[in-house]
């Protein structure tokens, strides 16, 4: 669907954490004209400084641009930014709605028929990388949804993100396959992990196990680079627990409704929900390997 679109430079984001208020600084510097919202009045005042205007509303967002970006926690607080009261979908101008949120397939297409009764066409655009991805610009970009859409705005996924790649042309299909990588990635860090804790608890160095393992056909981006961390007690990857925890359950909810049995995926989410439930959701994912070494009575350090 070819939409009216002018503004190419003047764009609106919404959601200035971890992730968003990198991908605006690298915005800025690409001489892109941001308009920016946030509940957070210091977020806010920081892009400010570095030159973004300020909106008062979702909705004013919406009334400034022709695009809107949203990176967003959780699928409820998209809804309500993107559909509710004062939301982007009550903008005056907007045209083309961006979710760089991980929301899932259901709320993707719920959201995009929202905006569709108001002629606004919707992509999904998840992410891949972290918020060291964002900070250096190197972010995965999963787009999916109109093509025509995804071509007019490649200069402003191409100015946070290395990998930017069209998966498909239906609503959803960008988060799905978000979806696809966190899974793998919450089910690896704890089943490598657990594997090492094995090989501590029977006498081997950790050191020795995950230089073996990077030099073997165990290795992977978690033992290459978030467990080298761990073993020098550094927890710190940059993805609270709390956000691994509702992927997984997002991942676990879809596949459900589709009929897909993930067993894995749904074991891997029970260690997230454990380190839940004795306090941990603020701090980092992988805080749940602590949880492990305190099952094993052993660590994972030099």
């Amino acid at each position: 669907m070819q939409t009216e679109f002018h503004g190419q430079n003047d764009i609106g984001f919404i959601g200035l954490g971890a992730m968003g208020a990198h991908m605006v600084r690298h915005l800025l510097k690409a001489g892109f004209n941001l308009h920016v919202y946030d509940t957070d009045a210091a977020a806010v005042e920081c892009c400010a400084i570095l030159g973004a205007r300020v909106c008062a509303s979702p909705s004013e967002v919406g009334n400034a641009v022709d695009a809107v970006f949203v990176c967003l926690p959780t699928p409820e607080t998209v809804k309500r930014v993107v559909l509710g009261e004062n939301g982007v979908i009550h903008g005056s101008r907007v045209k083309i709605y961006v979710d760089h949120s991980t929301t899932g397939p259901s709320v993707a297409k719920e959201v995009a028929e929202g905006l569709a009764a108001r002629q606004i066409t919707a992509l999904d655009g998840p992410l891949a990388g972290g918020a060291a991805g964002a900070e250096a610009g190197t972010l995965s970009v999963m787009i999916s949804g109109d093509r025509w859409a995804f071509e007019k705005l490649q200069p402003v996924f191409k100015s946070f993100g290395r990998n930017v790649v069209h998966v498909g042309d239906g609503v959803g299909q960008g988060q799905a396959l978000k979806l696809v990588n966190n899974m793998i990635v919450g089910a690896n860090l704890v089943a490598a992990a657990e594997a090492i804790l094995f090989g501590v608890k029977f006498g081997l160095s950790a050191d020795v196990i995950l230089k073996m393992l990077n030099a073997s056909t165990g290795r992977s981006f978690v033992t290459e680079q978030i467990l080298e961390r761990i073993i020098d007690r550094k927890f710190d990857f940059g993805f609270r627990l709390e956000l691994m925890r509702k992927d997984l359950r997002l991942c676990v909810n879809e596949a459900d409704a589709i009929g897909a049995p993930m067993m894995v995926s749904a074991l891997a989410k029970q260690f997230y929900e454990l380190a839940h439930a004795h306090g941990h959701s603020s701090e980092d994912m992988t805080v749940v390997v602590k949880e492990l070494e305190e099952t094993f009575g052993v660590e994972i350090s030099r």
